[in-house]
């Protein structure tokens, strides 16, 4: 899973994504805040590899990326987009390879600019960056090779408040990064951060309006924050494997960013701080009954501006779920399985 598989849509409804053998599921509730509906087959028929990608644009459509089989042991990648919770999703459409063809090159990364439009990341087999995007009237631009080198899988991409996309991606000796200089142009190669980064621990969040925050694992089993033109901050120690899910909230009246990861425990473990300021300094606390292993966590705010956290795993297939009572604080209901 790459991007934020737990999403709010435009009737203040939640849904969430999850991969489920050769296909994926979407559930949703069924009224904003109220019970979930059961899990609906997303895309029509087709199979699907176990990848998928989800972003969502300021329309608050969902729009999912996958690679699917295609022949002779080759793959493509394939988009949906899911307009509402309660309506079906697009059937997959078949966007093709960064390679025009070939077998899966890595997890895909999408984002949606201020119009609306997809834009699909995956690195190629020369191991730089290619994007493919949609045009503004239907329809798909040509694949662009973005150049680049030695990307691992990391790929995080995101759409800035002024609706301008940016992809970050790992590479042996840190973080690189691509950025669009205006509406619709192609991303360029933009700040680098030398650092070494855990695999599969990068997450990238929209924090203000003039600052996208990176977050990531060091080799000493950090969780940092890095935002461009400065240098990156330490803020405590990682509580588990994997990326961090990360939301904006207000505290006590504070604007916060709040964290939750999967700690060694098993349990989900939180942590707030004041936005963009890492130097207050940060703690985990951790929450409710240990989840499957391979569970991940992702943070929203519901219709109601409630912070919301929702746990999925792939083997067992169950959902869990919190919301943030309405008192002060960071007090949370107590979980439950939906």
């Amino acid at each position: 899973m790459n991007g934020d598989w737990l999403l709010r849509g435009r009737d203040g409804r939640l849904s969430v994504y999850r991969l489920s053998d050769d296909h994926v599921l979407c559930r949703a509730e069924s009224v904003p805040s109220g019970p979930w509906d059961a899990p609906r087959r997303i895309g029509g028929d087709q199979k699907l590899h176990p990848v998928l990608a989800v972003g969502q644009g300021v329309d608050q459509y969902a729009h999912l990326v996958s690679w699917r089989p295609t022949i002779n042991g080759e793959s493509g990648l394939v988009h949906s987009t899911h307009f509402r919770p309660a309506l079906a999703a697009l059937d997959w459409n078949p966007i093709g390879h960064p390679n025009k063809k070939g077998k899966v090159t890595g997890p895909p990364a999408v984002a949606v600019d201020a119009q609306g439009r997809a834009h699909v990341f995956v690195r190629n087999n020369g191991g730089g960056l290619s994007m493919v995007a949609q045009k503004e009237k239907g329809g798909w631009d040509p694949w662009r090779d973005l150049k680049g080198r030695d990307l691992h899988d990391d790929l995080a991409a995101v759409s800035t408040r002024a609706g301008l996309v940016e992809v970050y991606g790992t590479v042996p000796d840190g973080i690189v990064c691509w950025r669009q200089p205006e509406p619709g142009a192609r991303p360029v190669a933009d700040d680098s951060l030398r650092v070494p980064v855990r695999p599969g621990t990068l997450r990238a969040v929209v924090t203000s309006d003039a600052h996208v925050t990176v977050f990531f694992t060091d080799a000493s089993g950090d969780l940092c924050a890095w935002r461009s033109g400065a240098e990156p901050a330490v803020l405590l120690p990682a509580a588990g494997p994997g990326p961090v899910a990360a939301v904006g909230c207000e505290l006590d009246g504070v604007p916060c960013t709040l964290l939750a990861q999967r700690a060694a425990s098993g349990r989900v473990a939180f942590a707030a701080y004041p936005a963009e300021r890492e130097s207050a300094g940060a703690w985990w606390t951790e929450s409710g009954e240990p989840v499957p292993e391979d569970a991940e966590v992702a943070l929203a705010r519901d219709g109601g501006g409630r912070v919301v956290a929702v746990t999925s795993s792939p083997t067992t297939g169950e959902l869990r779920v919190t919301r943030r009572k309405a008192e002060a604080g960071l007090a949370l209901e107590a979980w439950r399985v939906v």
